[in-house]
């Protein structure tokens, strides 16, 4: 498999061990990977860094989700960001609600890492 041109990915979630885990997968992947534990600090960082691609979990302190998801679709600088929002709530309204703000892709927790890494890849443009 190739090296993806190093993209860069913004992981945010407050839960430690997912953040741990999809960290490792990503770098391994070749991704550069930037970590964000709550909602306000997700949008600092996608500001600062202009990650080309979000890990965006719903459940989040200080903002959540879908708060942070609105607010880069609101900003004219940041509308290229791609977002992947990542949700223990499957529920068939929350996914509509995440693709009305502007998510591009949702994934239920617990989700498979290939199946993560495969998501991720597709969204990137690159073939898994």
């Amino acid at each position: 498999m190739e090296t993806p041109v190093n993209f860069k990915i913004l992981v945010a979630d407050d839960e430690p061990n997912i953040v741990i885990s999809l960290e490792y997968l990503l770098k391994r992947e070749g991704y550069t990977v930037i970590v964000a534990k709550d909602g306000q600090e997700a949008l600092d960082a996608i500001a600062r860094e202009l990650p080309d691609l979000v890990l965006l979990d719903v459940m989040m302190p200080k903002k959540t989700g879908f708060e942070v998801c609105q607010a880069v679709r609101s900003t004219e600088a940041l509308q290229a960001t791609k977002i992947l929002m990542l949700t223990a709530k499957g529920r068939d309204t929350d996914v509509a609600k995440g693709v009305a703000l502007g998510a591009d892709a949702y994934m239920t927790k617990p989700f498979s890492t290939r199946e993560l890494v495969q998501k991720v890849a597709q969204m990137l443009g690159q073939t898994p």
